[in-house]
């Protein structure tokens, strides 16, 4: 954001983006659920940069940063591939095995997949999540060797899942097989050989995700809250309206015979 701007109007998309840096946050700890719920609150009822300014100034702007900088850009930059195509990098992963002898392992959070992933368990466990995670290949392959021990591996939605592996008392989870992949999506093949063990695979959402989404459904109830306000308000009013009119006409018609029989009697008289 530049300062020297600061009563520019904000868009819904500055506030979205806004919002984002604080799920982040949420989900890494730096805020509490109560924190969260009023900033986020304040963002959307941002009206200009100024306002949506201080709402991220004291959070971090990247992967275990510890220093405060970069508070969320306001600026009109123009918009990357993003998608897909973004998190397809190229090159070599940032880890290519992972061993477990009666212990365990794990891979998540941001890091790249390598075009091939070894990893092995002995009497011990490990889960490769890759929700967050980026891919040097359109194509990667996850080995999983599990001996009396188990591993799991987590993919985000959109991306196609194959599973080639080998179960001798144990197995392979098959249920995401068949879901069809986004387009420019990385396919993840699940292969190995699992003896009194297994591996698993689930499709999860970020918590991030799973936040943002929580938060679009209590929005989307508090409109219906509203629109129901709004309905019994319009109702009432026009109960009331009806009631008015039915008076009126009452009276109008109470008038009426009044004077009918005013008439009348005038007539009568005059007839005496």
């Amino acid at each position: 954001m530049t300062d020297d701007a600061p009563e520019l109007r904000a868009s819904d998309a500055d506030r979205e983006r806004v919002a984002e840096v604080l799920r982040d946050a949420l989900a890494e700890g730096r805020l509490d659920m109560a924190e969260f719920e009023e900033r986020l609150d304040t963002t959307y009822r941002a009206r200009t940069y100024g306002d949506l300014a201080p709402i991220t100034r004291d959070l971090p702007a990247g992967e275990g940063l510890v220093a405060p900088v970069p508070r969320v850009s306001m600026t009109k930059d123009p918009a990357g591939s993003g998608g897909w195509a973004g998190r397809i990098t190229g090159g070599e992963g940032s880890s290519t095995w992972a061993v477990a002898v009666m212990s365990g392992f794990e891979r998540k959070g941001r890091w790249t997949v390598p075009k091939r992933f070894n990893c092995f368990a002995f009497w011990g466990g490990g889960e490769l999540d890759l929700r967050e995670a980026n891919f040097a290949d359109g194509e990667v392959v996850i080995n999983c060797v599990a001996i009396m021990g188990g591993m799991n591996v987590v993919v985000p939605p959109g991306v196609e899942v194959v599973v080639r592996g080998i179960g001798i008392m144990g197995g392979f989870d098959h249920r995401e097989e068949g879901v069809p992949a986004e387009p420019g999506a990385p396919r993840v093949v699940v292969t190995g050989f699992a003896f009194w063990g297994g591996v698993g695979v689930e499709r999860k959402v970020t918590r991030a995700e799973r936040l943002r989404l929580k938060e679009e459904r209590r929005r989307e109830k508090l409109e219906r809250k509203a629109a129901r306000r709004e309905l019994h308000a319009s109702f009432r009013d026009d109960v009331e309206e009806a009631h008015r009119t039915m008076l009126d006409g009452h009276r109008g018609l109470m008038r009426e015979r009044r004077e009918e029989r005013r008439e009348e009697r005038e007539r009568r008289r005059g007839e005496d």
